[in-house]
């Protein structure tokens, strides 16, 4: 039997990779964790392979033009972020669940190419005056990168209603508890 994709989505600093964290470390889903590539450099305390697969310029466009991404977007000008074909799969395949951190425009079209082997969940903020002051209280980008990142936010909030469902990040214990019951309804219904 075939596994299942759940796709998680949302804007910078809306807590997606918290909640996803705090889901995956109970362990209590059968789900497990695709590393999604990208050309950025390392944050502090991120490992090659576990938080990303961290890639040159030059082989994030080779990787591209072999076709080995199921989706791929510049999300800014020069930065990239895709799903390797490879990291879904074969664990689908043999019968595992896979969870997808990914961009607003690739889960829309992840979804597109799996149809109901996949449900989407669009995590959004509860304003985009609360997500700036997440952002700013994360202290990993300046200013002129915090307004680009809320910018770009506003944007992709108009994709929300390409989403199966849309969770509003207000409070985190909350949040995290409606998308592991969606997620856990989901695979339960084989």
């Amino acid at each position: 039997m075939s596994g299942k994709l759940i796709i998680i989505s949302a804007p910078s600093g809306c807590g997606k990779s918290t909640i996803i964290g705090d889901i995956m470390d109970r362990g209590d889903l059968d789900i497990q964790f695709s590393v999604s590539a990208t050309n950025r450099k390392p944050r502090a305390g991120e490992v090659d392979g576990v938080h990303y697969h961290f890639l040159s310029d030059e082989r994030f466009r080779e990787l591209i033009s072999e076709g080995a991404f199921v989706e791929y977007e510049q999300v800014y000008p020069g930065r990239y972020y895709g799903t390797l074909r490879s990291e879904i799969e074969n664990r689908v395949a043999q019968g595992h669940n896979v969870i997808l951190d990914i961009d607003v425009k690739g889960g829309v079209n992840v979804k597109k190419q799996f149809g109901d082997r996949a449900m989407s969940i669009f995590i959004e903020p509860p304003s985009i005056p609360e997500l700036q002051h997440r952002l700013e209280l994360r202290g990993s980008d300046n200013a002129d990168a915090i307004k680009v990142r809320v910018d770009r936010a506003a944007y992709e909030l108009t994709f929300k209603d390409c989403y199966d469902h849309v969770v509003t990040n207000d409070e985190l214990p909350k949040a995290i508890a409606e998308v592991e019951k969606l997620i856990s309804d989901y695979i339960a219904d084989k």
